[in-house]
């Protein structure tokens, strides 16, 4: 098995608008005005669709039926032994034509008790065009309060909850699942997540979504909201979650661990991409991966079965990856 190269999979006509960097960062055509994600190598529906969010193969096979078919060549012994088919992971583009709502995704208890799910929703991001973010209680909150300001749709007092923290290209940001957080207009993304499309929202209007009916997850906001941390951050913890990323080697805090794993690797004459279950994307530069050419932007899924990957030219790469078994 070698890498496999892969093609954008835009979900159309997501709530919030964007796209446009995506597609400058892929060197592709124009997007329409609701595709600002980009779901890469993803096992992973759309909540409530059958197939929109999964990815294909070139040969037009969806790559969850090849997981599923030969999970040990994809995923690896270990992993199988572990998880079985379940990828852990799901990676994405996110371009931020508007600024993001106010929400946050549960915990894997929460999303196992009430949504029957076989995740919660950890995510970090990796920045590849900077702006501003918003995370994490300012002070702490009691439902009630919390409750209210939904009702009304109070977005300035919502955004007033949380600290407001300017990142740059090059910075990685981790929210732990329940985290309140916002993503900031004009911000471009590399986001690894749980593989879930879970998202509880404290804020609806202005966005293409009917946030009094859907952004509870079918259990209504008392209940849902109880999956939000309601506890203060301070300064030292906001800087833990939002730092610049190392040069080269592991990006993410150890916290995260758990979750997902992502590895930064210049390639500067030549490097290796160690083996195991993958999702590289080329953030800089120009690389021959296996011989073949990979300008800024591309994105390959890394088979177990592949082996270690050699990369040879000047640029850098992110590598995804589940968490170790």
């Amino acid at each position: 098995m070698k890498p496999v190269r892969l093609t954008s999979n835009r979900p159309a006509e997501r709530f919030y608008r964007g796209g446009a960097r995506i597609s400058g960062f892929r060197g592709e055509g124009a997007a329409a005005r609701r595709e600002p994600e980009d779901w890469i190598a993803s096992t992973t529906t759309v909540r409530g669709e059958a197939l929109l969010g999964l990815s294909r193969l070139p040969d037009g096979e969806l790559l969850r039926d090849a997981i599923a078919r030969d999970p040990v060549a994809w995923l690896g012994v270990e992993h199988v032994a572990r998880w079985g088919s379940d990828t852990r992971l799901l990676v994405k583009l996110l371009d931020a034509g508007q600024r993001l709502p106010v929400h946050a995704h549960p915990h894997d208890d929460f999303a196992a008790t009430h949504l029957g799910a076989a995740h919660g929703k950890a995510e970090a991001w990796y920045i590849l065009q900077g702006g501003t973010v918003h995370i994490g209680l300012r002070e702490d909150a009691d439902a009630a309060g919390l409750l209210e300001l939904v009702a009304r749709q109070d977005v300035p007092a919502l955004l007033a909850l949380l600290h407001e923290v300017e990142v740059a290209a090059g910075d990685v940001v981790w929210v732990p699942p329940g985290e309140l957080h916002a993503i900031g207009a004009g911000i471009l993304l590399l986001e690894l997540q749980q593989p879930e499309d879970l998202s509880i929202l404290l804020e609806w209007e202005g966005f293409e979504i009917d946030g009094a009916a859907l952004g509870h997850l079918g259990l209504g906001f008392q209940t849902a909201l109880a999956a939000v941390n309601r506890r203060a951050r301070s300064s030292d913890e906001i800087a833990r979650f939002a730092t610049t990323a190392p040069a080269s080697g592991s990006v993410l805090p150890s916290a995260a661990d758990e979750y997902f794993r992502l590895e930064r690797v210049v390639v500067d004459g030549s490097a290796i991409v160690e083996r195991g279950f993958a999702i590289v994307v080329v953030a800089d530069g120009e690389v021959a991966i296996m011989g073949e050419r990979c300008a800024r932007g591309s994105t390959l899924l890394v088979p177990d079965a592949a082996g270690e990957i050699d990369a040879e030219g000047a640029g850098e790469l992110l590598v995804a990856r589940p968490p170790v078994p």
